[in-house]
């Protein structure tokens, strides 16, 4: 399957996102001052913007490929909670499988960004999790809509949604159904992933969940020729018994690691970086695209990192659109 066969069938795919569910808030302005009342600049608003955020910007990344993306998670019966409804509708992602909280205050993250260059980030959010009765019928209504699901991707952030209860019931289920299922881990919250297609973590998440020393965290070694990050990757998939592990490195681009296989390093195709917002949420969600469209693990994560490149040089958590990856994809060939 050639790279533009593989974006043709992304439009055929269809994903579950579960996980945290965010409003992004962007308050962009210039600074021509600082405070007289503290050491502060004080940013003059020119405009605001708002998105799908946390799990729900990982559903936004998928819908300019024409795939049919559904969102699964909890919001709050507040104004925040309204927005994110609006912005999800214009984003053309189901809200079916959304649930409202009523003690539950919608988790927003709101930047503040004068002249290209973040000032300040605020965040609104409280850690509840599901009751019982909540997290079964979430359960069962995935249940029912498996026939029509190709993927889930679980999307972690660590705000209280996630539980080991909810992972397994939802990876059992999946597992029932051949689906893929993909995850963005949060090694705070525990969770044992066996029986997932892939676990996704950055290189801080990789050692924080294999209990490893990051020894050359200073150094910008080689991904092959560093010993710890190979031994956290092996322990990983060993622990996990995924059928792979996906850790991305930033500036170093990605390391996957398949069963027995030897690990294969993917070098990172950014050419500026202006802003590492959400660039995590669109590997992972063109990775499951590609998983689900029959391309091959190392195919999936070449994709997805040059994917990542492209967002990496755009201001906030702004998808990337299906001709900027065919463009840049004929540009590989």
């Amino acid at each position: 399957m050639s790279s533009h066969e593989l974006i043709d069938a992304f439009s055929h795919q269809r994903i579950l996102v579960l996980g945290d569910v965010m409003l992004d808030w962007f308050i962009w302005g210039n600074v021509s001052r600082i405070s007289p009342e503290a050491p502060v600049p004080v940013v003059e608003v020119q405009r605001e913007s708002r998105y799908p955020g946390g799990a729900a910007n990982v559903a936004r990344n998928i819908t300019p490929f024409g795939a049919k993306v559904g969102l699964a998670g909890l919001y709050g019966p507040d104004p925040n909670g309204n927005l994110l409804l609006g912005t999800l509708a214009e984003a053309g992602i189901d809200t079916d499988f959304l649930i409202e909280k009523v003690t539950f205050p919608t988790i927003t993250k709101t930047r503040v960004v004068a002249k290209h260059q973040q000032v300040v980030r605020i965040d609104r959010e409280k850690k509840i999790g599901l009751t019982p009765t909540e997290e079964a019928a979430l359960v069962e209504g995935i249940a029912a809509a498996v026939d029509d699901l190709d993927g889930i991707i679980i999307e972690d952030y660590g705000k209280g949604l996630i539980s080991q209860s909810l992972a397994e019931k939802v990876i059992a289920v999946a597992g029932n159904a051949n689906l893929v299922v993909t995850v963005d881990p949060k090694p705070g919250n525990p969770v044992d992933w066996s029986g997932v297609t892939c676990v996704k973590p950055n290189r801080n998440e990789t050692f924080e969940a294999a209990g490893i020393e990051d020894e050359n965290r200073n150094e910008f070694l080689e991904p092959l020729d560093d010993e710890p990050l190979l031994a956290a990757g092996k322990s990983l998939v060993a622990k996990w018994e995924s059928d792979h592990l996906l850790v991305t490195l930033g500036e170093l681009g990605m390391l996957l690691f398949s069963g027995d296989a030897d690990p294969v390093h993917i070098p990172t195709k950014a050419q500026e970086v202006f802003d590492v917002s959400g660039a995590g949420d669109t590997v992972i969600a063109i990775f499951t695209m590609a998983l689900c469209a029959g391309a091959t693990a190392k195919k999936a994560a070449e994709v997805s990192n040059l994917a990542s490149g492209i967002v990496v040089g755009k201001l906030g958590t702004t998808p990337i659109e299906r001709d900027e990856l065919a463009a840049a994809l004929s540009a590989e060939s």
